[in-house]
């Protein structure tokens, strides 16, 4: 995100802050999690309902499991999508819920 140097508005006047264009700045929850989530989102809708998508622990890039599956938990809610989700040592799994 390129700011302005000594909070120079763009048209000469001197700010009180550095500014930074508008569609740069960081909008709703698009947090770190979003691609990731993104990618689970788009292989659930790909997977048959019983399948489970694996994801590497490995992969999470040094982010917390925990932290990923409440990333996942608010979008799923926010979709109204029933997912399921286990942990072991290597992997963390995502399933759709069977309807009932």
């Amino acid at each position: 995100m390129p700011t302005r140097k000594n909070g120079n508005n763009g048209n000469g006047e001197v700010l009180n802050f550095a500014s930074i264009l508008q569609v740069d700045v960081p909008q709703g929850r698009h947090g770190k999690h979003r691609k990731l989530v993104s990618q689970i989102l788009a292989d659930l809708e790909r997977a048959t309902v019983d399948t489970a998508v694996r994801i590497p622990l490995s992969g999470l890039d040094g982010e917390k499991m925990q932290n990923v599956r409440s990333a996942l938990n608010r979008v799923t809610r926010a979709k109204s999508m029933e997912v399921a989700t286990a942990a072991d040592e290597k992997y963390l799994y995502v399933w759709r819920k069977a309807a009932q």
